[in-house]
């Protein structure tokens, strides 16, 4: 037998199996079971939503032979006839090449005889609203008062273009687009059926590209398999949709967000060498960013995502208001995107936007352009007051040691470092943004010259990760010149963490700038004379 397309071999044909439009297919079920069906249905929604599989199926249903409940059996003559095309009562026409009032008019001339096998005759017109409007009068009339035998079933993607009159005589369902889940789902169960190997990631590229079309999904798999030589992988699909898989939209998040912006370039020339559609990684970028936002305040909703592990990771180590920040400038970036003289020059500039616009706090340092040097202020313009520390800080730019560091102390505290030594190894080491996360939320309980063994708080356990245990790992072997091995153990530090140690210092910091200010005696003299008050988080600290 011939091969059969995945869209037609696994099309419903039953109302069970009917996928994302319960609606639908809970008032039909009501209608059969109660015997309250309407003479005509109008069925509208986008393509491949389901509208002429629901008709079917509810032809099939009003004249099945041994019917139970509200679905057909399948096994009657009339249900084997109906599924095989050939049943004489159920008259498909295609709008679209009937478009003449004639041929209205000779499809009616056959309304009034009874139907020759079934129970009810079946006129299903596809796309009616292709109809010509003499043809939508011929047919106003049959389909106000039709004979008791015969039922109208009609199916459009444009209802706009049905003149009022003929809608106002159909019961009309409006069918939703598919969610993506709903899709992925749906292929996913397609390919356990057909014993077909396949990649989370590749289901989840062609759920997205169907763009809630369940058709549109399965001609997108059976081009995927075919494709990837009957195995579904993600790098197949993104090779074939043009699009680039989520790892590597991931692992440019993680460089903006520890702000190198080589490694940012870097990721996007790896990337433009798939020849990507950036407009769909900007919307994988989004999604990204959405699901970390999420992750932030419920955890739970992405605790069944493949890279669950990775967001939840972003989500503990950005701010919240971060994470809102560049999801909305990769939101106008993808508005825009297409004003930019090339898609990557306009890709490249959102993430330069992302480095550029960050807001910098105690908690990171973005990379500024070396080259780029500050107008002198005028003598007569008074100096502001920086609002950032410039304390070096756990999570500096990587690669670089703080001054403290620089003393003759460096070098046993580097190849012979006590627990009281970990936080400035840490600054030593030149993490990225995930191990440095880990490292400075943990505290130094063993280290000899095969193993360190860090402590890290249960609540933290997401830093906990096989990829930035192996990036600390690595880092630690290179610095100590030996092979270490890491062991984290998930418990009650016992004692005050280096990032703790920070968040500490910097309250500390805030109080004391907070007292000096209060006690400042132009501050007390401006209150006293004035009126004047202090801004609730106005006052910043400034370190020496």
């Amino acid at each position: 037998m011939a091969y059969q397309a995945l869209a037609r071999k696994w099309r419903p044909r039953q109302f069970g199996e009917i996928v994302g439009q319960d609606h639908v297919v809970r008032a039909l079920t009501h209608a059969l079971e109660f015997d309250r069906l309407h003479h005509a249905y109008l069925f509208t929604g986008t393509r491949g939503v389901g509208k002429t599989t629901i008709a079917r199926i509810l032809a099939k249903a009003v004249n099945c032979e041994a019917m139970v409940g509200a679905e057909p059996c399948g096994s009657c003559l009339s249900c084997r006839e109906l599924d095989e095309g050939r049943f004489v009562d159920l008259v498909e026409v295609d709008a679209a090449s009937r478009t003449k009032v004639e041929d209205t008019r000779d499809l009616l001339d056959n309304v009034l005889y009874a139907p020759t096998r079934g129970r009810y005759k079946i006129y299903l017109i596809d796309e009616v609203h292709m109809l010509s409007t003499h043809s939508f009068n011929a047919l106003l009339k049959t389909l106000e008062e039709p004979p008791a035998h015969v039922k109208f079933l009609l199916a459009t993607t444009d209802p706009q273009k049905i003149p009022v009159t003929v809608l106002s005589r159909c019961l009309q369902f409006n069918l939703k687009q598919l969610t993506p889940q709903q899709i992925r789902g749906h292929l996913e169960h397609v390919l356990e059926q057909e014993s077909i190997a396949y990649e989370a990631g590749a289901v989840r590229s062609l759920a997205r590209s169907a763009h809630g079309s369940l058709r549109d999904g399965l001609s997108l798999l059976d081009q995927g398999i075919a494709h990837g030589g009957g195995i579904l992988s993600e790098a197949t699909v993104a090779a074939m949709l043009g699009t680039v898989a989520r790892q590597p939209v991931l692992d440019v998040l993680d460089a903006v967000l520890v702000g190198d912006l080589k490694e940012v370039l870097r990721q996007v020339d790896e990337m433009d060498q798939h020849a990507p559609i950036y407009q769909d990684v900007l919307q994988d970028l989004l999604l990204i960013l959405h699901h970390a936002s999420l992750a932030q305040w419920v955890p739970e909703t992405v605790r069944h995502d493949e890279d669950a592990e990775r967001l939840l990771a972003i989500a503990e180590v950005t701010a919240a208001e971060d994470l809102q920040l560049l999801y909305q400038i990769a939101l106008v970036g993808h508005r825009d995107l297409a004003m930019a003289p090339d898609p990557r020059i306009g890709f490249e500039m959102i993430l330069l936007r992302m480095l550029a616009f960050r807001p910098v706090d105690g908690r990171a340092h973005l990379n500024q352009p070396q080259s780029a040097q500050k107008p002198e202020r005028p003598a007569s313009l008074p100096v502001r007051a920086s609002k950032v520390p410039s304390k070096p800080s756990l999570t500096g730019r990587e690669g670089s040691i703080p001054q403290a560091l620089k003393s003759d102390s460096f070098e046993s505290v580097l190849h012979h470092p006590k627990p009281e030594d970990w936080p400035r190894l840490i600054d030593a080491l030149g993490l990225s943004a995930l191990s440095r996360e880990l490292a400075s939320n943990a505290v130094l309980v063993q280290l000899d010259d095969q193993h360190c063994v860090l402590r890290l708080d249960p609540k933290h356990r997401s830093l906990q990760s096989p990829r930035s245990i192996a990036a600390l790992e690595a880092s630690l072997s290179a610095h100590l010149g030996r092979t270490l091995k890491l062991t984290v153990r998930l418990e009650d530090p016992l004692s005050e963490t280096p990032a703790e140690q920070l968040r500490r210092e910097s309250d500390e910091r805030q109080v004391d700038a907070e007292i000096a200010i209060e006690q400042d005696a132009t501050i007390q003299a401006l209150k006293a004379t004035f009126g004047a008050r202090l801004v609730p988080g106005s006052v910043k600290p400034i370190d020496p």
